[in-house]
Formats: C-alpha cells, structure tokens, sequence
C-alpha cells in the first residue's frame, strides 16, 4: 500500500476508535458507506458469527442468503486472516453474556 493511503487508511481506523457508542458508530457508518456496503459488511459478520459456532455452509447460505463465495471467503479470514475476527467475536459474547446476566437480575 502507498504511504498516502496507508495513512488515509490510519486515520479512519483512528477515527473509528474516537466513537463512543453504537449510534455514534450507526451514524458514521451511514455517513462513510453506501447502504450495499452496510449490507455486505454485516452480512459477512453474521456468517462469521455462524461459521465460529460451528454452524455449515449450507445452513448459514439459508439463514443468510449469502453466496457461498462469501461464506468461504469469511471461512478462510476466520482460519488465515489477519485474526480480527478471532479479536472481535469473543469480546462481543462475552459482552451479550453480561448484558444476559445483568437482564435476569
């Protein structure tokens, strides 16, 4: 990647750590991305969140709609990617079961 870019690319993953809360976070989104790419974005997190509870191609293409090619390009980031998802996906279960376990108080 060019140092120009690079540094474009810094400055957004900065500026996504400046926000504060999930609206926060909604509006930039809307703001930064067209609503294809929105889609394609949670598409591609929700069948991570399927693929690392064991769930099959198949099944999730159903539940999803997704292509296979995006399930297996999801499946080969979760095995060989850059471990974002690995990051990621624990720390928002963990989080929903704290927010299950304060509910039921």
């Amino acid at each position: 990647m060019r140092e120009g870019k690079q540094a474009e690319s810094e400055k957004l993953y900065e500026a996504i750590l400046t926000l504060k809360d999930v609206d926060e976070c909604k509006r930039f989104f809307s703001d930064l991305c067209t609503v294809y790419e929105l889609r394609a974005m949670g598409q591609r997190f929700e069948v991570a969140m399927l693929l690392s509870q064991g769930m099959i191609y198949n099944d999730i293409l159903e539940r999803t709609g997704a292509s296979s090619a995006t399930i297996s390009r999801v499946n080969r980031a979760l095995h060989y990617g850059a471990d974002g998802y690995q990051v990621v996906l624990p720390r928002l279960r963990e989080q929903e079961g704290g927010e299950e376990r304060h509910d039921q108080l």
